[in-house]
C-alpha cells in the first residue's frame, strides 16, 4: 500500500478516543495567524503515542495481537510510545536496544513494564536481533514509522487541531520517516488544508526520495537526527508529498538551534530540535511563513529533549 486514505485516520480516531491526550493549540503570535499545536504535552512527550496505541488497538480487534506481545527496536520516543501502549492494553512489550543506550533510556522503558533486551553496539544491530525475537516468539513487529497504522494514528491530530482553530489554512509539519507527515497529510487533504513538509538539510530522506521519484537512502547529519534521523522515507510519505497542496522546505540546524532557544526564552517551552524544525521554517526565511490573512498551524510534536543546554537570555 502506496497511500493513506482519510478514512484510515478516521478509525484511528474513533479507536484511540479517550484514550490519549487531545492536543493544545496555543496562539503563536499576537495576531491570531499562527497557532502552535503542543503536542509534545502527549503521552510518553510525543505524538508517537497516537500511532501506538492505534497499532495495538487495531490488531487486538482484528485478533491477531499475540500472546508474547509485541516486539520495537527503538530507544527513541517509538519505544517509549510502544511500551507505554502495551502497558496501558496490559500487552506485554519487548524492546531492543544498542548496548550503548543511555541508562536514563533503559529505566524509563522499564518504568513503562517493558522488558528491555541491549544488543550489538548499533541500531541496526538491534534491529536485527528483534527481528530474530519476532521469527521464534511470534511477538508482534512494531515500526516507528513505516506502518499504515502507525501513520494514521498520527494523522489523528490535525482533526483536533482544526476543531480548535477553525478557518486553518496551513499546517507546518517536520518530517524524519515521514509517519506523521503522511498520517497528518491525509487528513489535511480531506479537508483542503494545505501542509509544508519540513526537513532539516542534513537530513532529507523525503526531499531525496522526491528528486529521485522513490524512497531512496541518504546520509543523516543534523542536529535534529535523534528524532529526524530516518536515512529513508517511506513510501507512504513520498506519495503525500506528491500531491496538491503540499511543500517542502529545509531549514539549516543554525535555525533549528535559534527557533528551539527562542521558544524556551520567549515561552519557557522545552521542545525536542525534531519540534524545533517545524517552527523554524515558520520563524525563518524558509518561505513556509504564508501570506497575510493564513491561519497557520505549526505542531510541535515532540519534548523528549536534555534542556541543560537552553540558556535563559540574559
Amino acid at each position: 500500500m502506496e497511500h493513506l486514505t482519510y478514512g484510515e485516520v478516521e478509525a484511528a480516531g474513533r479507536r484511540i478516543a479517550g484514550r490519549v491526550r487531545p492536543v493544545t493549540v496555543a496562539p503563536g503570535d499576537d495576531e491570531g495567524r499562527v497557532w502552535l499545536a503542543l503536542e509534545y504535552l502527549q503521552h510518553t512527550g510525543s505524538f508517537k503515542a497516537r500511532g501506538a496505541q492505534n497499532f495495538l488497538l487495531a490488531h487486538t480487534e482484528a485478533g491477531t495481537l499475540p500472546t508474547a506481545g509485541v516486539t520495537i527496536a527503538s530507544g527513541g520516543n517509538a519505544g517509549l510510545a510502544c511500551a507505554w501502549a502495551a502497558r496501558e492494553l496490559r500487552v506485554r512489550a519487548t524492546v531492543f536496544l544498542p548496548e550503548t543506550a543511555p541508562a536514563v533510556k533503559v529505566a524509563r522503558l522499564r518504568s513503562y513494564g517493558a522488558e528491555v533486551r541491549l544488543a550489538g553496539r548499533e541500531y541496526a544491530e538491534a534491529l536485527a536481533a528483534c527481528e530474530e525475537f519476532a521469527a521464534g516468539s511470534g511477538a508482534l513487529a512494531s515500526h516507528a514509522y513505516d506502518h499504515p497504522l502507525i501513520a494514521a494514528g498520527a494523522g489523528t491530530v490535525l482533526d483536533e487541531i482544526l476543531a480548535r482553530v477553525p478557518g486553518l489554512d496551513t499546517v507546518v509539519v517536520s518530517v524524519g520517516g515521514g509517519g506523521l507527515f503522511a498520517g497528518v497529510a491525509a487528513a489535511a487533504r480531506e479537508h483542503g488544508v494545505r501542509v509544508v513538509a519540513v526537513e532539516p538539510t542534513g537530513s532529507r530522506a523525503l526531499g531525496a526520495a522526491l528528486a529521485a521519484g522513490h524512497p531512496v537512502d541518504v546520509a543523516v547529519d543534523s542536529v535534529a537526527a535523534d528524532s529526524l534521523g530516518a536515512r529513508r522515507a517511506t513510501a507512504l510519505a513520498v506519495h503525500a508529498a506528491q500531491q496538491d497542496g503540499v511543500r517542502t522546505v529545509l531549514v539549516p540546524d543554525s535555525a533549528i538551534v535559534e527557533a528551539r532557544q527562542a521558544l524556551w526564552d520567549e515561552r519557557r517551552i522545552a521542545i525536542e530540535h525534531a519540534a524545533a524544525t517545524a517552527l523554524a521554517a515558520v520563524a525563518g526565511p524558509a518561505g513556509a511563513g504564508g501570506t497575510d490573512g493564513e491561519r497557520i498551524a505549526v505542531l510541535l510534536c515532540g519534548a523528549n529533549t536534555d534542556p541543560s543546554d537552553l540558556v535563559a537570555a540574559g
